[in-house]
């Protein structure tokens, strides 16, 4: 949900109230899609993984002192390549998240039959629930790699042999670790992300011949991510720890409350607030690099499109009552 995420989406001109599908060029839904998406995840999984070692780590011997000191730590240590540690299993699902959350957002919204904001909210909701199927065992082989140690040690060679030694060791029940907690996380976050996005699309008045449109979908984007995070947070902060249980050692939680249980009563209420320094500062270089691509990408499609029809294109036809909306990785 979030671009987060997890959250790995990519937003779209066609995207936007107002702005007419034709301007859409036919050919280049694959690159229009996965080129941001892609820039997206090289932006944001540094900040992923920062987010990841704060929320899970034991404040008894705590190893960093906070997200700054967290960045130095992993670079001095493991090198800058210890920040995209993981990389892999968020770049593998993209594709197929991004096709069950813009299916099932724009076919719920259909189905309502109504453009409104509750009707947006709960089309965002769903998407958020089904692509939950994917995104859960994703982020589950992400946090094990992000936190697992460097060089010969290391436990996983990459995300589908991390997946495979867990289905041998644990069975489908373990691939699905976290999944309760990734669908409370997901369910309201897309809802909240597609909500606002969409209000706050409107009320810049993001029309295609505006010259401040880049702009005006970067901060629509940027401040719907922020807000989808702060919906669900301390909900990932549970994931994150369920996840990451009996990566070294035994396991500690029987569960989500009891999870919420010891982690409350070790370290109090800021255990839930754990990373989100790093989550917040992820949202808006995310929404810039997703948005930035997809300029340079449209622009080149479109050119690719018209050169061979060679006319001019026609009046952009009547606004659609339904726009299909992206969610941000993960933004």
């Amino acid at each position: 949900m979030h671009w987060a995420h997890s959250r790995y989406m990519s937003p779209t001109w066609s995207s936007l109230p107002h702005c007419p599908t034709r301007w859409f060029p036919r050919h280049s839904g694959h690159k229009s899609f996965l080129s941001p998406g892609v820039a997206g995840v090289l932006v944001g999984h540094p900040f992923d993984t920062v987010k990841v070692r704060l929320q899970v780590q034991s404040m008894e011997k705590p190893q960093y002192r906070g997200t700054l000191h967290c960045f130095q730590s992993i670079i001095r240590q493991e090198s800058v390549l210890g920040l995209y540690k993981g990389l892999g299993s968020p770049l593998m699902g993209l594709t197929f998240i991004n096709a069950l959350v813009f299916g099932v957002q724009g076919n719920t919204l259909r189905a309502l039959g109504r453009d409104s904001p509750l009707n947006q909210f709960l089309a965002g909701a769903a998407a958020g629930a089904i692509q939950c199927v994917i995104c859960c065992p994703m982020e589950l082989a992400k946090t094990r790699l992000q936190l697992q140690d460097a060089g010969p040690a290391r436990t996983y060679r990459g995300s589908l042999d991390c997946l495979a030694q867990i289905y041998r060791q644990e069975g489908l029940r373990g691939v699905n670790r976290g999944m309760a907690s990734t669908l409370l996380r997901e369910t309201p976050s897309f809802g909240v992300y597609f909500l606002a996005y969409d209000v706050l699309t409107r009320a810049l008045g993001c029309e295609p011949e505006d010259r401040l449109l880049v702009p005006k979908l970067l901060l629509a984007g940027g401040t719907s991510g922020i807000l989808s995070w702060l919906s669900t947070y301390p909900v990932d902060v549970v994931k994150s720890r369920l996840q990451a249980d009996g990566l070294r050692g035994a396991p500690r939680y029987r569960g989500i409350l009891d999870c919420v249980r010891q982690s409350y009563r070790a370290e109090g209420w800021r255990v839930f607030t754990r990373g989100l320094a790093s989550t917040l500062l992820r949202a808006f270089p995310v929404n810039a690099a997703t948005f930035a691509t997809v300029t340079v990408v449209l622009t080149y499609a479109r050119g690719e499109e018209a050169r061979p029809e060679g006319d001019a294109l026609p009046a952009a036809p009547a606004a659609p009552a339904g726009p299909a909306l992206a969610q941000p990785s993960s933004l």
